[in-house]
């Protein structure tokens, strides 16, 4: 019997991936994902929104960050892409004009689906713990929950969970309260 040798995927595999699905190369897999539905679609327009005004832009927040959403990023070997993601502006001072990042984020926000949440979890998670990131957001549309991790010691610790109409400080953006109520496209159920 001949075995079949399977060989790593590479970033010419990664650009073969047809536009209307995302693709993203973790640990010398390729990962391919359908293009996400509407409820998850909003989170990211309104969270990457309010963020780009707050801690991009400075207004009504302090500034100091970019903020980019389904930005390309190539770490260590992984290229991925974030639903919502931040740099600090003292480690990325000015963006680059190229497609794709380089720099690992400070934070991301990865918004579950049913075809997402599983990969996000079990490979992205160790995989941005590997290359530095230091808070992830796990945001649920349909169960209206926010999860805030913190990376300590190579491990992800719990910082905040929040749910339905909540208006939270979230790790790292304390500086400014977030209405979570304006990431569902349902009214928060009481």
């Amino acid at each position: 019997m001949t075995e079949l040798a399977l060989r790593p995927a590479t970033y010419e595999d990664l650009l073969k991936v047809p536009d209307n699905l995302i693709g993203e190369l973790i640990d010398g897999e390729l990962y391919v994902t359908p293009r996400p539905a509407i409820p998850h679609m909003n989170v990211i327009s309104a969270l990457g929104a309010d963020l780009n005004i707050r801690f991009q832009r400075g207004s009504g927040g302090p500034g100091g960050w970019w903020i980019l959403v389904e930005t390309e990023a190539h770490v260590e070997g992984h290229g991925f892409v974030p639903d919502v993601a931040g740099w600090r502006r003292e480690r990325l001072p000015v963006l680059p004009t190229t497609a794709t990042i380089d720099i690992a984020p400070d934070w991301v926000c990865e918004v579950q689906s049913p075809s997402t949440a599983r990969l996000d979890r079990v490979k992205k998670l160790p995989m941005y713990a590997e290359i530095g990131v230091q808070h992830v957001w796990l945001i649920d549309p349909l169960g209206q929950t926010l999860e805030v991790l913190r990376l300590e010691n190579d491990r992800w610790i719990l910082a905040g969970n929040y749910v339905g109409d909540d208006v939270v400080r979230a790790e790292p953006f304390e500086a400014v309260e977030i209405e979570l109520a304006a990431l569902w496209i349902d009214p928060p159920a009481k």
